[in-house]
């Protein structure tokens, strides 16, 4: 069986809700669910006004070959993630898709320490976040 994509976008084959983003503090954190919910265009909807992706963070097939993060064997994204985004809980958190994670397949409780903070969609554009996403990170030029 294909592994799941623990960021995934709406569409993706097998798409479900993994949790809902929690606004509070200064970071957002995941809030599991802990029962399998697909996610349908009605469930989706439940977002409006903001995005899906704002609102949930859902799971899917991983894409492999069809998604940049992906470099044939394992998904960039979960090594980034490990190593530069700091633990943000000491247990791992109920997850329903741990034993098809690619993340933790691949990087283990190092990932699943650090799921609770990912967002899917980020405004966040400083050079870390950049960075972990795989975007080139910007240098800020000082106008004298």
């Amino acid at each position: 069986m294909s592994k799941l994509c623990p960021s995934a976008q709406p569409g993706m084959d097998r798409c479900r809700v993994l949790g809902v983003v929690q606004q509070q503090g200064p970071i957002p954190m995941l809030q599991y669910l802990n029962e399998d919910l697909p996610a349908t265009p009605q469930v989706l909807a439940m977002a409006t006004p903001l995005k899906a992706t704002d609102v949930f963070r859902l799971a899917a097939t991983c894409a492999e070959h069809e998604c940049p993060h992906f470099d044939g064997a394992d998904c960039r994204l979960a090594t980034r993630v490990v190593q530069i985004l700091p633990a943000v809980v000491d247990t791992l958190p109920p997850c329903i898709i741990r034993k098809e994670c690619r993340w933790y397949s691949q990087e283990g409780g190092a990932a699943c320490r650090r799921c609770p903070a990912i967002t899917t969609v980020s405004y966040d554009l400083s050079p870390e976040v950049r960075k972990v996403s795989g975007l080139p990170v910007i240098q800020e030029t000082v106008v004298p």
